[in-house]
């Protein structure tokens, strides 16, 4: 009975026992209930498969989806005081820029890169709910003055994603004050004469919405976002009364005229290569680059005559050279 007990059920045990399975390959979509394996989530661009809602994506996974060959530079941003206000609740205010960064990888709510998108040079930025609700604190204004900045300097038109709860409370009066800070930050650009396009996504609320969320020069959407400065839940308690159905979403402010586009994600990179070379009065995008074309064999004249040559096809290098000219 020990030669059992101890060799063989340990040995017949290990051969079948339970794999351990990573609790992360399968997500559930908050809006239908159904569980999307993860590497399909994430070649979706985080849109659900079935009932097509846009769930919550990180700049930097926005970027590379957006970017060509998903290759962009990151443009530095300085970093503000740690802890201006000596801020405390439950945690300490740098606490919970450790633990944020942690969580993330990111070192605040908001990612500065600049690449190219479908051979169009641009400067982009993106809000990331993640950390701490995508909360507007210093280094948001820091971090937009230095992509209107650096958009500039490089005459690029400027492409922000925003997601954000509002204004970073641990900060206090310091982070209102970055809405006038954002809105000269925007002034630049217009008076660079560079476009400045803004993509609103789920959630765009607070004094986000109240400074350069709503000061581009096109507005886009992602469906179904959440778009306000009050919440639905705050304005029914004030009001007492019942809102409209989809009030405050995407659609119902597209049709209310408060936004130009509503866009899906998968459709995004292509709206904005239209749109931005439209107004940076370019030609449109060249969708691939094509091989020169083979020598084409001359055909066959009657004697005495010069063999009719076809005319050779344009190169991508010669029309650009031709739309410069």
């Amino acid at each position: 009975m020990n030669w059992i007990t101890n060799y063989v059920r340990p040995t017949i045990n290990s051969l079948f026992s339970r794999r351990e399975v990573p609790e992360n390959l399968w997500t559930k979509c908050p809006e239908c209930g159904t569980m999307l394996f993860h590497r399909e989530l994430k070649d979706n661009l985080n849109v659900c498969t079935s009932c097509d809602h846009h769930m919550a994506i990180t700049p930097r996974e926005r970027f590379i989806a957006l970017f060509d060959g998903g290759i962009f530079t990151e443009v530095k941003v300085p970093e503000p005081f740690a802890d201006p206000l000596q801020f405390r609740d439950q945690k300490k205010y740098p606490d919970r820029i450790k633990a944020a960064q942690k969580a993330s990888g990111e070192k605040d709510s908001m990612l500065v890169a600049e690449g190219e998108i479908a051979r169009t040079p641009i400067v982009a930025v993106g809000q990331d709910f993640s950390f701490m609700a995508g909360s507007m604190g210093a280094f948001v204004g820091n971090a937009l003055l230095a992509a209107a900045e650096r958009a500039v300097k490089l005459k690029r038109p400027l492409v922000l994603f925003s997601a954000s709860g509002g204004a970073r409370m641990q900060e206090g009066i310091l982070s209102l004050m970055q809405m006038p800070r954002t809105t000269v930050a925007v002034q630049m650009l217009k008076e660079a004469g560079l476009p400045y396009i803004v993509v609103l996504t789920h959630p765009t609320t607070g004094g986000v919405t109240a400074s350069y969320a709503m000061l581009g020069d096109i507005h886009i959407a992602e469906p179904n976002a959440l778009i306000c400065f009050a919440g639905p839940r705050v304005i029914e308690q004030t009001i007492r009364e019942k809102l409209p159905e989809g009030f405050q979403r995407a659609e119902y402010l597209l049709d209310h005229g408060m936004l130009d586009r509503v866009t899906h994600r998968k459709n995004l990179r292509d709206e904005l290569t239209t749109v931005l070379r439209i107004l940076m009065h370019q030609s449109p995008a060249v969708r691939g680059d094509l091989p020169p074309p083979d020598p084409v064999t001359p055909n066959r004249a009657a004697p005495g005559t010069v063999a009719a040559t076809p005319p050779a096809k344009p190169t991508v290098a010669s029309e650009k050279k031709a739309a410069k000219t």
